[in-house]
């Protein structure tokens, strides 16, 4: 028999909830469409595992020791008036005693009709996307409805008809022989594998499921302001359920791809030029790329090494809102390596003109002047203009 619960690693007496975080990690970690399609086989197999202990009555299967799944090669005896073998466990006996499976009620019958599971993909979206909300499509390999037929489970389409064996209950009642005598208790039936009902002429494509593997485009919203590895959910574009049943969830990560001119941060956006030392000295004007168009940033006379200038309102639309973050211009000044004989002179002229020595330094806990004291830049521009 399957050991379901060593499939999802949980133990026999988790609860619902345990059993169902369990499911979302390793259906996460075994989906084709992340770890690959050689690990599909896994990946259906957690799907099984997840759709028995999800069942109350498959579960209660399980814990009585039938395999919901192959009812075939569970359990003993044949049907009502069955005899089993007298070597019975006195452990099952007696937890089947007092559990009152020996001549209770075995419940409903198990649906055919379920819900299909939720399905987990990712988009890489660009950071122009992020800043201003955009559409995107993702590829999904999921259970969709059988087309040959309609999700009935059936080849000529018909609903399924109430199983003679059980007249629709989905148990049926044997008697086992035990030290106590002669005890009834119920199992599934195997004619319509606990169903109740029986699919007489089953669909060759869907082998009686109504669904089968397909793969297909979904479009989905990118939010502005969205953050990397963000989970968007869109309802019922998972798999199909079984017989026509509700199809799952998919859920969206949402990875952001690295962008070549701005890095993020929150809501501002970040970007670095490079400028000759004559204008950080004397000023310029320049246009530089942003996300909505050229514009013309204004670098003042006597700009600082990794100074920033603000372009307000540029940055990323907040979530949920129409406001926006600012682009934050940092300055890179460049210093010439090389200098002429006469490029030299002009700036010995200017450390004789501000008395500085070499030998000479000042050391702070800071990065900024103190005090008012001007910047190499700004005295380099007192003293030429």
């Amino acid at each position: 028999m399957t050991d379901y619960y060593k499939i999802l690693g949980v133990d026999s007496n988790a609860s619902d909830d345990e059993i169902r975080k369990a499911y979302r990690k390793l259906s996460r970690k075994y989906h084709p469409d992340i770890a690959g399609p050689e690990f599909e086989d896994k990946f259906k197999e957690v799907n099984a595992a997840y759709d028995v202990l999800s069942n109350p009555e498959k579960r209660k299967m399980v814990d009585m020791g039938v395999d919901p799944n192959n009812l075939s090669a569970s359990g003993a005896g044949a049907g009502a008036g069955a005899y089993a073998n007298m070597n019975m466990d006195m452990g099952d006996i007696l937890n089947q005693f007092f559990s009152g499976s020996f001549g209770a009620n075995a419940g409903s019958p198990i649906p055919r009709v379920n819900r299909g599971e939720d399905s987990l993909t990712e988009v890489k979206v660009d950071l122009k996307t992020v800043v201003f909300g955009g559409n995107a499509k993702v590829h999904v390999s999921t259970f969709g409805l059988c087309q040959d037929c309609a999700g009935k489970g059936s080849a000529d389409k018909t609903d399924p008809v109430t199983c003679s064996e059980c007249n629709g209950a989905g148990f049926v009642q044997r008697v086992t022989r035990t030290m106590f005598g002669q005890m009834m208790s119920s199992e599934p039936c195997r004619a319509c594998e606990g169903h109740g009902t029986i699919i007489k002429n089953v669909c060759p494509n869907c082998h009686g499921h109504g669904r089968v593997r397909t793969s297909r485009e979904v479009g989905i919203t990118i939010p502005a302001g969205i953050k990397d590895n963000s989970r968007l959910r869109l309802a019922s574009q998972g798999a199909i359920g079984e017989c026509g049943g509700p199809a799952g969830d998919l859920y969206v990560d949402v990875r952001i791809r690295k962008d070549e001119q701005f890095t993020r941060d929150l809501n501002d956006l970040h970007c670095w030029i490079d400028v000759p030392m004559s204008w950080a000295v004397l000023g310029h004007k320049v246009d530089i790329d942003t996300f909505d168009g050229k514009k013309s940033v204004e670098i003042p006379a006597g700009t600082q090494n990794e100074d920033t200038i603000p372009l307000y309102d540029l940055g990323v639309t907040a979530f949920g809102s129409k406001d926006r973050g600012n682009l934050i211009v940092h300055v890179l000044v460049n210093i010439p390596t090389k200098l002429s004989e006469e490029e030299r002179s002009l700036i010995e002229k200017f450390a004789n003109l501000h008395d500085e020595k070499v030998s000479e330094v000042k050391q702070h806990a800071i990065a900024e002047p103190v005090g008012n004291k001007k910047g190499f830049f700004s005295k380099l521009k007192d003293a030429f203009c």
